[in-house]
């Protein structure tokens, strides 16, 4: 590959340049893409759920995935596991709407490990018992060890499709969901 031609940021870092659409897949260059979040920025706890939560809504767990990165790479060490494993849980789901059962089954089980520590506290009002259960019942229906088998290859289970994001995104916060 001629390094050269390589897309850089503003810092001359390597970074790919091509759009992406709202499940972070690359797209052709010149192709209308969804805007990307942007990388570093600093959020209050409260910020970061709410942004992340109307990504997820919008069916767009690999750009919350990416405000939870940044709460993790900014926030304070205390809190590193929480802002990791939702990031993980985000990237799980994006994985399964992408039709890697696989990955996705991996990472929603990852996430919800790396937040177990946060059960009796419900950080900034994050349910987190919900959110682990959440990430155990979806990682149970995408498993590829279930009923068809997956091609170790992919991931992909034959016949399982890809989750709809936006209907399997989950509620951050206890009692923001209609009913609770």
């Amino acid at each position: 590959m001629d390094e050269s031609r390589r897309d850089r940021d503003e810092e001359g870092r390597a970074r790919n340049a091509r759009p992406r659409d709202g499940l972070g897949r690359p797209l052709p260059y010149g192709a209308p893409g969804v805007e990307r979040q942007p990388e570093g920025v600093v959020r209050s706890p409260d910020e970061t759920v709410r942004e992340a939560q109307r990504l997820l809504d919008a069916g767009m767990p690999f750009h919350a995935h990416e405000v939870f990165e940044d709460a993790w790479k900014s926030g304070p060490d205390a809190e590193r596991e929480l802002w990791r494993g939702l990031a993980q849980m985000a990237v799980g789901l994006t994985h399964a709407a992408r039709g890697n059962t696989a990955g996705g089954a991996r990472l929603l089980m990852r996430g919800a490990a790396a937040v177990d520590g946060f059960r009796a506290s419900d950080p900034h009002g994050i349910g987190v018992d919900g959110m682990i259960g959440w990430a155990r019942k979806l990682a149970d229906r995408v498993d590829p060890s279930g009923p068809g088998g997956a091609d170790g290859a992919t991931g992909r289970r034959e016949g399982a499709p890809a989750v709809d994001a936006a209907a399997e995104a989950p509620w951050l916060r206890r009692g923001d969901r209609p009913g609770e």
